[in-house]
């Protein structure tokens, strides 16, 4: 790990007698402190000396730690005043308060229309560019599939699809994983915890994508649409197990009879043919059934429950 003095030496420190400004001389950026600069120049370094001692995560700068650490302690430190929602980072609080003051920082050059957040005016750009982007310089090419990165890291962890690495090992159950992200998300589920919270139902979720989707389901957003029969999806995984129906893709096998299923849950439903497995009991006669929806059928018997009507003759029926 190199030293602030050994980056000092390879990239020869400069200061301005006029304006007291330290100069990086990879990229010649002005920092006005010299630690400033010493954090910079780790970008280019690739050094990330402080770490963290729940997920072994490196970071450039002590403040990332700080921020990351937060994750773990499920600390938020940064509260509105108006609706005493916390945030962890204070650059998220300063989003948020603009839903609040009503702000716009963010303005579109060709229509004027304003923005709270400078993503929302980047995506809102394409509509006049007519969906182009700006080239950005992908160096990295994978040799298995030619796809290309900005970054070697971003290559790195890409090729361990084709590898199928797993360098990231639960300590508990020693489940593997490809990237630490998703090592940290597992985690949770040995811990407990559940940082995210739904703001609509409370709902608690060890993972921030399963809070995407809950918001989606109260918001109504749906947008994943298959491309056969134009349907729309809340997840990216609902419409992949939607486009089995269409390519007749059945990924799950039963390892008893050999017979392929297109969805997982299918399998083990199907599964218990063979275990003969009754899970579900009646409370009131003991008898046994092997499927959940057989058993809420049969326990409308019971409770003379009879949910479903026929709006023709508006009688009521069990199933």
């Amino acid at each position: 790990m190199s030293s602030p003095t050994d980056i000092e030496e390879k990239f020869s420190l400069k200061t301005h007698a006029d304006k007291r400004t330290y100069q990086c001389s990879e990229c010649k950026k002005c920092f006005k402190y010299k630690y400033l600069l010493v954090e910079h120049m780790r970008g280019h370094t690739g050094e990330k000396p402080h770490k963290c001692s729940e997920c072994q995560k490196c970071f450039r700068a002590k403040f990332c730690l700080v921020q990351h650490m937060r994750i773990h302690t499920g600390e938020k430190p940064f509260q509105c005043s108006e609706c005493l929602k916390c945030f962890r980072q204070k650059a998220n609080f300063a989003t948020h308060k603009r839903i609040h003051t009503g702000e716009k920082p963010y303005k579109c050059s060709e229509c004027l229309k304003q923005f709270t957040q400078r993503s929302a005016v980047v995506q809102h750009m394409k509509i006049h560019t007519g969906n182009k982007i700006h080239i950005i310089e992908k160096p990295y090419q994978c040799s298995e599939c030619q796809k290309c990165f900005t970054t070697k890291h971003n290559l790195v962890k890409h090729t361990r699809h084709h590898t199928g690495e797993k360098p990231y090992q639960c300590v508990e159950c020693l489940k593997c994983f490809m990237q630490l992200v998703d090592l940290v998300t597992h985690m949770r589920a040995h811990t407990g915890k559940t940082p995210y919270q739904c703001s609509e139902c409370l709902k608690y979720f060890a993972a921030k994508c399963n809070l995407v989707s809950c918001m989606k389901v109260h918001t109504g957003e749906k947008s994943f649409q298959c491309s056969e029969c134009q349907k729309y999806f809340t997840t990216r995984s609902s419409l992949l197990k939607h486009m089995r129906v269409h390519t007749g893709a059945k990924p799950y096998q039963c390892s008893e009879c050999l017979k392929y299923f297109r969805y997982r849950s299918t399998l083990v439903r199907h599964m218990k043919v063979h275990t003969r497995k009754t899970s579900y009991q009646c409370s009131e006669c003991l008898k046994y059934f092997r499927y959940r929806s057989t058993f809420v059928t049969h326990m409308r018997v019971h409770r003379g429950e009879k949910p479903y009507q026929n709006s023709e003759c508006l009688k009521y029926f069990r199933n």
